[in-house]
């Protein structure tokens, strides 16, 4: 997927640097700014929320913010966004549950989920966190044949699919033989008994004839917070797919924990741009604004991100570091093309220095690429994967506040985050307020596996035994993460375990340390790097390159070969080597013109892309 091609151009019409008059009257002294006021204190943490399950917030605050607005989406692309408030949402919940309960009892029924964010995933899910079923979210992306295995592996009673996924469940539907019931969302159609399918507003509709007539069953169904309530298969095929199971305590205390770190309102509005299936996305970018009484504004796919962003001005942006770092670069290069770089650079100094004396002016100094960001956006969330501290740096000069956060599926998602009044760029953050981490056997740097302990934690794998005992010991996750810890308690990754290169002599080198450096070269879209036997079976360090194809036209004009390119792109990483030890240095370049094979998450999925051959 070309996320830069998918991203609009962002416009200006100039850098205005509004403010700048009053930089002229403050006549401050500026052999001051480098010291912090003294009355300056930095909370420990802010009074964190207390739920136990999903089921106490929707009920609390579906009720306290009953007219305010919930989702925003353009269910008809042609027209405006249109708004579905907290009542909508409590009432369609509830009747869906009910409706779902007159079709079948739905104690330990698994009911699986598939599509584009919508507001009708919103309400599926929330339906079997409050109910007796267990949700299984499924990634859209999945080919037929996964798709089928995922099903049947979870045993699935219910479908609950997204209209662009029907042709999926018509060419798979005779092999899903667990499946009760078909049900689409942003549909009204009748229950159909040969194809067994069936519009959800109708099943939402005869749940309110129930509901009127004063049947409160839904409502009265108490959750244990440890009873497994979600089932989430990882990436990756689905042999070695391992499906993680989650409670309500899991998804609660993620809640709890990142209330602790970050001060939400209900003014504030979050913008869904990651699939729903993802922990990190269902977790913190739909229960915790639910917990906040804040909204959700979805985006309708990469491509409208900007005009999406100005339409709904958010104040909080989720993302992964692919999305982010091509947003960075479409930004920067339109400065720089209107020659504004310098200018821009010198006023992040001097707003940096007035910021050091608690004197803020950034959001009128930087308004236009506010403007171009919405307007409101006041906190950027990473995590997924390592970004370069260069963007979230960037971030921070213009004023938005930038926030790592850290975790896994298994950790349902959150273990760590940077508390915004503590921000630390370059950390994915502190443990969080329910979780402990510790470095198994560092090396002499410090280095190791992350271990996690925390209230977070999953169940366990589903219907594997063995693997989980493999991956929690004594209470202690073993990630396959590594990294280490600084005097504060801030976490650093360096790596994951199994992408790990072990050279002939025992060193250790992590492709992501290599790959973020690549990255920082203009003339390179995207890269892998990995070991590569030679035929003395040791191992080369090898980077496989998307040219940056707009940047090497506009810098060396059109027309150059394939050997041109290879040549200009080795002359870089030669320049690049010289940052690191020799050990690390890359030592053969590899261009590749298509993308490389991702998870919806938008991560390389490294041992598909290495059968594939490319150009050497």
């Amino acid at each position: 997927m070309d996320i830069l091609k998918k991203i609009p151009k962002l416009k200006f019409s100039k850098i205005k640097m509004e403010g700048l008059e009053e930089i002229e009257e403050l006549k401050i002294d500026y052999s001051k700014l480098e010291k912090k006021m003294k009355n300056d204190k930095i909370p420990v943490v802010f009074e964190p929320t207390k739920y136990r399950t999903i089921k106490e917030i929707f009920i609390k605050n579906t009720i306290k913010y009953s007219e305010k607005e919930f989702v925003l989406e353009k269910f008809d692309p042609k027209k405006k966004y249109e708004t579905k408030t907290y009542n909508d949402f409590r009432n369609d919940v509830i009747n869906l549950g009910t409706g779902l309960g007159n079709l079948m009892n739905l104690k330990g029924k698994r009911v699986v989920i598939i599509g584009q964010t919508t507001y009708h995933w919103y309400v599926s899910y929330m339906t079997m966190l409050c109910s007796e079923g267990i949700a299984v979210p499924v990634d859209k992306e999945l080919p037929d044949n996964e798709f089928v295995n995922v099903v049947n592996r979870a045993r699935a009673d219910i479908v609950i699919y997204h209209g662009k996924k029907r042709e999926l469940i018509e060419k798979t539907k005779e092999k899903l033989t667990t499946v009760k019931y078909f049900i689409e969302m942003n549909s009204n159609e009748e229950y159909n008994k040969g194809n067994k399918t069936i519009g959800i507003q109708r099943v939402i509709d005869e749940g309110k004839k129930i509901v009127e007539k004063g049947d409160e069953t839904f409502l009265n169904i108490k959750i244990d917070p440890e009873e497994f309530k979600v089932l989430i298969f990882s990436s990756g095929t689905t042999s070695e797919a391992k499906g993680i199971m989650l409670c309500n305590r899991n998804l609660a205390e993620n809640v709890n924990a990142v209330s602790a770190y970050v001060k939400l309102y209900p003014t504030d509005r979050f913008f869904s741009v990651l699939p729903l299936h993802h922990c990190y996305e269902s977790t913190i970018g739909f229960l915790l604004p639910v917990a906040c009484g804040s909204s959700i504004a979805v985006c309708e796919g990469l491509k409208h991100i900007v005009p999406n962003l100005k339409e709904t001005h958010p104040t909080a942006l989720l993302a992964v570091p692919l999305l982010l770092e091509s947003v960075y670069k479409k930004i920067n290069a339109t400065i720089k093309k209107n020659k504004k770089d310098k200018l821009v650079n010198s006023m992040i100094h001097v707003t940096n220095a007035l910021s050091a004396v608690n004197i803020d002016i950034k959001r009128k100094v930087f308004k236009e690429i506010y403007d171009n960001l919405g307007g409101n956006l006041r906190f950027v969330v990473s995590a997924a994967a390592p970004i370069d501290p260069k963007v979230g740096k960037w971030l921070t000069d213009i004023g938005i506040k930038f926030l790592q956060g850290y975790g896994l599926t298994e950790t349902a998602p959150i273990a760590a985050l940077t508390p915004e009044f503590n921000p630390m760029v370059g950390s994915v953050g502190k443990p969080v307020i329910c979780a402990e981490v510790k470095i198994d056997n560092p090396n002499e740097d410090g280095e190791g596996e992350i271990l996690i302990k925390s209230t977070t934690l999953m169940l366990g794998y589903y219907e594997n035994e063995e693997a989980t005992n493999e991956v929690i010991k004594d209470n202690w996750f073993h990630s396959g993460d590594l990294g280490y810890l600084n005097e504060e308690g801030f976490i650093y990754i360096t790596g994951r375990s199994k992408n790990v290169i072990v050279t002939q002599n025992g060193k250790n080198i992590y492709p992501e340390e290599i790959e973020l450096l690549l990255g920082k070269v203009s003339e390179i879209k995207e890269c892998m790097v990995y070991g590569k036997e030679d035929k003395g079976n040791e191992l080369k360090i090898t980077a496989r390159v998307i040219p940056n194809k707009e940047d090497i036209e506009e810098k060396y004009g059109k027309g150059l070969s394939d050997k041109e390119i290879h040549k200009l792109i080795w002359d870089k990483i030669k320049e690049v080597n010289k940052e690191l030890v020799s050990y690390k240095a890359v030592k053969e370049l590899e261009i590749k013109n298509d993308e490389f094979v991702k998870t919806t998450t938008m991560k390389i999925k490294r041992a598909e892309e290495l059968k594939k051959k490319v150009n050497v």
